[in-house]
């Protein structure tokens, strides 16, 4: 299988999926692409927030078809790209496959610092850790059930990657330079 200068990262919210791809993408001189803007943006369209959107999605695929269909025509026609998604692993099979691993108690506690108050209203975000680690739960559940129901695959397990790092014990900068000396052994291997 021909391998692309694609690096595919994907991970539970809060794990720096977005942090490190734009700086592997900035260090590599490569375009960037995040899924999660692009879904974020359809269900802001629709009016209605990211939870809303991942669980009216397990009954209306029809944003899920949209996102993927834009990851499978980057995936047949671009190249030298870092790639933040949910699934674009499972739709370029021949990229460098990344998972950003993080207890979701981190990952709330990291969004709500990291978010500003106007979002978190915007998003309907609980404002104490432990309900939004709750609510994060539902999210990667509902995420988990879509996924398993249309495509038969399961984004969060870490068998499906070329890498895991922790972003509990890598800061966001450890963590790029642990993806970009990974990314490179595997180009030449």
């Amino acid at each position: 299988m021909n391998k692309k200068h694609i690096i595919t990262i994907t991970g539970k919210p809060g794990s720096g999926k977005s942090t490190t791809s734009k700086a592997l993408a900035a260090e590599l001189s490569y375009r960037h692409f995040s899924s999660g803007d692009l879904f974020r943006s359809i269900g802001n369209e629709r009016g209605i927030n990211i939870l809303q959107a991942n669980l009216s999605g397990e009954k209306d695929s029809s944003i899920d078809h949209l996102v993927d269909q834009r990851l499978r025509d980057i995936g047949a026609t671009e190249d030298n790209m870092v790639i933040d998604s949910r699934m674009a692993w499972y739709w370029m099979p021949f990229s460098f496959k990344v998972y950003l691993d993080l207890d979701l108690m981190t990952a709330a506690e990291r969004i709500m610092l990291n978010t500003d108050l106007s979002r978190l209203e915007t998003e309907h975000i609980p404002h104490e850790p432990k309900e939004y680690a709750l609510a994060l739960q539902q999210r990667l559940d509902s995420e988990a059930r879509r996924y398993k129901k249309l495509y038969n695959v399961n984004p969060y397990d870490v068998g499906n990657y070329d890498l895991v790092v922790d972003t509990k014990r890598n800061n966001p900068q450890q963590a790029a330079a642990l993806v970009l000396n990974s990314f490179h052994d595997w180009l030449k291997s």
